[in-house]
């Protein structure tokens, strides 16, 4: 049992492995083509839909056996740059549920204050600025 592991692991020696944030996001096309490809029945565009879905679960799988590291790693950053403006949408705004982030009007420096202090006045380390939120 242990013998095949073994294997296994000295296969994917030297491999990028690929789980990262853009082969997520291709294992999530490959699903969304293969599902409109199901619910298209038996049509020509059935069949373009699941070539393009088995070739975008082709280069998923060609990035996880990939030796060049640092080019999986150049595509993953860049794929995060582009789409950075979606995901700050539906990311985490903060993990923190004691306090509220704030940024400076003036400025646009970012602060962290206690929640449940009513309105306060806040007054950014930068420049200075005072300004009241409700926090």
């Amino acid at each position: 049992m242990e013998n095949w592991r073994e294997r296994l692991t000295q296969f994917m020696q030297g491999r990028y492995g690929g789980n990262d944030t853009f082969n997520k996001a291709l294992f999530g096309v490959f699903l969304f083509f293969l599902l409109l490809a199901i619910f298209t029945g038996r049509t020509a565009v059935s069949t373009t839909l699941n070539l393009i879905a088995i070739a975008v679960l082709i280069y998923s799988y060609f990035r996880i056996f990939s030796r060049n590291i640092a080019r999986r790693q150049a595509e993953n950053q860049k794929f995060l740059e582009i789409t950075a403006p979606v995901r700050s949408l539906f990311g985490k705004k903060s993990a923190d549920k004691t306090h509220r982030i704030f940024s400076c009007p003036k400025c646009g420096q970012k602060m962290r204050v206690p929640m449940g202090k009513g309105k306060i006045e806040i007054t950014c380390p930068n420049c200075r600025n005072k300004f009241i939120k409700r926090s």
